[in-house]
């Protein structure tokens, strides 16, 4: 069974981590996640009251860690990093910027701190700031994502910092989960995948898309302004927003607002042309709804099959 410092100090039967996905990662799919042996994360994106809705779910359907990820740029982010510690979640996940501000109380109150990051000098810093690790995420990766490949990214940052690493972007199956090992990860997140688990409360549309999905499917947007790249399935609204975006007359903030609401749209209503479907680059791998159990056992049946004989494999 394949056994690393992440799933040994947080209690999992995995190194694994399942993405916390705005708009759909709730306290259902992530209980799923933790009862099958990975971290469940909840995303706080909606707001406070959702929040402790959503932990309390994942509370009363699973007794193992569950994690929350903190999307900084939100501006219910101060009430969400006290929630975390009042309702005492073990771990938090950070994206969209440093969460400097948060992390003293986070870390008085016992929280593990895992910030995604997307280079190395964030990694550093972080690492000095108290992180417990961080998610090195690569661009393959679906929603926000950063200049580097995670091929290029992750090796950079385990020999950058003495915190554990934790690989993602562009992991659909065992191949993925061996090859983050080889270049120095000790566990991995994936988003992508879940989004076809039937503890999933996406909309079905949504899966849909991803499992209809192949290798060409994904466009970037937000890469002419800086600061707000994201990778998501094409559709209409992808398309209208990369020719809105490159016209002459546009500006950053005209373009931000092409992006208000959309997610929403897509994970909730379904919206298949005005809604903005984030996912990675795998969604061409993936093409079956199943259990968050049967997949994490899949993957790591899998990555155990091809780790055979190393380190990683006890």
């Amino acid at each position: 069974m394949i056994s690393t410092v992440i799933n040994e100090s947080l209690g999992l039967a995995f190194p694994l981590f399942q993405g916390g996905m705005a708009w759909i990662a709730d306290g259902k799919l992530a209980a799923a996640v933790s009862e099958a042996g990975g971290l469940g994360i909840i995303s706080a994106m909606a707001g406070g009251d959702y929040l402790r809705g959503q932990i309390k779910i994942a509370r009363e359907l699973t007794k193992k860690p569950i994690g929350v990820n903190l999307m900084l740029q939100s501006n219910t982010a101060d009430e969400a990093a006290q929630i975390i510690i009042d309702e005492g979640v073990e771990v938090v996940t950070t994206g969209a910027g440093m969460p400097t501000k948060y992390m003293p109380a986070w870390l008085d109150a016992g929280i593990k701190v895992i910030p995604v990051i997307a280079s190395v000098a964030m990694a550093v810093r972080m690492e000095k700031l108290g992180a417990f690790a961080v998610v090195a995420e690569g661009q393959e990766s679906g929603g926000h994502i950063g200049e580097l490949t995670t091929m290029a990214l992750v090796p950079q940052v385990v020999d950058a910092v003495s915190i554990p690493v934790i690989a993602a972007g562009g992991i659909a199956d065992g191949r993925g989960v061996a090859a983050s090992f080889m270049l120095g990860a000790k566990g991995v997140q994936l988003g992508t995948r879940f989004l076809v688990a039937k503890e999933c409360g996406v909309h079905h549309n949504y899966k849909q898309m991803v499992l209809d999905a192949n290798d060409t499917s994904t466009i970037t947007t937000g890469r002419r302004f800086g600061g707000n790249t994201c990778r998501q399935l094409k559709n209409q609204f992808s398309r209208n927003f990369i020719k809105v975006e490159y016209a002459p007359e546009s500006t950053a903030e005209t373009v931000a607002d092409l992006g208000v609401g959309a997610l929403r749209r897509a994970a909730v209503d379904g919206d298949t042309k005005t809604g903005c479907f984030l996912a990675g680059q795998i969604s061409g791998m993936v093409k079956t709804e199943q259990t968050a159990s049967e997949i994490i056992n899949e993957i790591f049946a899998e990555a155990e099959q091809l780790l055979s004989g190393t380190e990683f494999v006890k």
